[in-house]
Parts: C-alpha cells; structure tokens; sequence
C-alpha cells in the first residue's frame, strides 16, 4: 500500500503539490485510481483520482477508517540528540517504525550537539510513517532544556535511563503496558548526576535498559523496542 500525506483533505480534496507530483509524476498514477491518504493525525482515506494534476492532484473520498496503524500506549521519548546527527535521525526513523507518539530532543549539560534541523526530522518522521503505513505521524517538538522538559512531564509514567552505578529498575520489569510513558535519555556523556537528582525528585524513576552500555540512539531504540513489545501482549 502507498501512503499519500494530506493533513487537510476532507477540506480541499487536493494533495499537496509534493505528494501530488509522486503520485501523478513518479508512480504514473491516472484518473480513476485508487489511492490512500492519511491525514498524521490517525485518520486514512481511501480516495479516487478525479484529476492527475502534477501540482493539484484532485481525489474523491470514498470511504475513512481512523486509527489506523495506532497502538494502545502512548510513548514519549525525550533524548538529547547526537554529535553525529545521522545517527540521531537514525533513531527517529525507526522508533516512528517501531511505534512512538512524540519525541522531544532535549539539551543537557554535557550534549556535544546543541542545535538541529526541526523540518528535516519532521520529514524523516513523516517519511518512516509512511512506510510503516501508519495514519498517525508522531509529533516532532523543538529542542528543550532539560530542567524545563522535566517540571512540564511531571505526572505520568516518567523514567529516566542512566549509566551510573546508583539503584535503577530494569525498565523491562517496570513498564507497564496501556500506558502514558515519558522516557529521558542521555546524550552520549550521559547526564550529569544533578540531572539524575533533579529528574528524581520530580517524579522520574531511574532505569537500566540493558545490562550493556549503550549509545545514545541504541538506548532510545530499545526503550521504544521494550514498550512495544509489552504491549503485545
């Protein structure tokens, strides 16, 4: 199935001029086709092909399903992204793959990398939905200080994955599935033990997510791996 992006299609019955020119140009797709659309908020179309512009592909909506693709937890991961962006948009790609609502890059005191492109990881995100035919497209939000991303998290299930030699629970043994999760990861000097502290007397409970050391973008991966897999059960 080939997935088309049109937040706003039951107003305009148009494709964007982007997804409009794949469909018409690059797939050859001509009137009377069938295709689907999703709206990234959980809703997919299926609509035909009344007009093949390249610009302003125009389509008739025949039928919708909502909640297409969604899964019965709610996952926000807020890790600090890498030195190395590619390995950052890395974990982005796969974590919408595997199964994420929102992600939040976080600057910490040792991050090496304090800057990011938002639209292209928005894209990247936009990208891995498509192709893991989900309708829903996990929220992408803007680069936040670590103290201000924990006082605004309070109240849900909030863990924080560490590596120092201090009491943490094994995420595995502690997650709990059909849940609201935040989870923090570090970046690749870990957080500093204030940090650990501050998140701790906020509500956060310290996790081990594996019994290795893990790189930033790997320990995202399996924390959003661990969720998923508790919730099919």
């Amino acid at each position: 199935m080939q997935l088309f992006y049109a937040p706003d299609i039951l107003a305009t019955n148009i494709l964007p001029e982007d997804e409009s020119y794949h469909c018409v140009k690059v797939l050859r797709m001509g009137r009377g086709e069938i295709i689907h659309i999703i709206d990234g908020r959980g809703t997919l179309y299926e609509a035909r092909l009344t007009m093949p512009d390249t610009r302003r592909a125009q389509v008739e909506i025949i039928s919708e399903t909502q909640g297409f693709g969604n899964h019965p937890y709610n996952l926000h991961v807020a890790i600090a992204p890498t030195k190395n962006i590619d390995r950052f948009e890395w974990f982005v790609e796969k974590a919408v793959e595997i199964g994420i609502d929102t992600i939040t890059p976080i600057l910490c005191r040792f991050s090496e990398r304090k800057v990011i492109k938002h639209e292209r990881i928005e894209k990247i995100a936009l990208s891995a939905a498509k192709q893991s035919l989900k309708a829903r497209v996990p929220q992408i939000r803007h680069l936040t200080d670590f103290d201000k991303f924990v006082v605004n998290s309070c109240g849900q299930e909030c863990f924080i994955a560490h590596c120092y030699d201090t009491p943490k629970d094994s995420f595995v043994n502690v997650c709990k599935p059909r849940k609201n999760i935040v989870i923090m990861i570090g970046p690749e000097g870990d957080f500093s033990t204030q940090e650990v502290e501050f998140a701790l007397k906020n509500g956060y409970r310290a996790i081990s997510l594996s019994m290795s050391r893990l790189r930033t973008e790997t320990a995202g991966i399996v924390a959003v791996d661990t969720v998923a897999i508790l919730n099919m059960k």
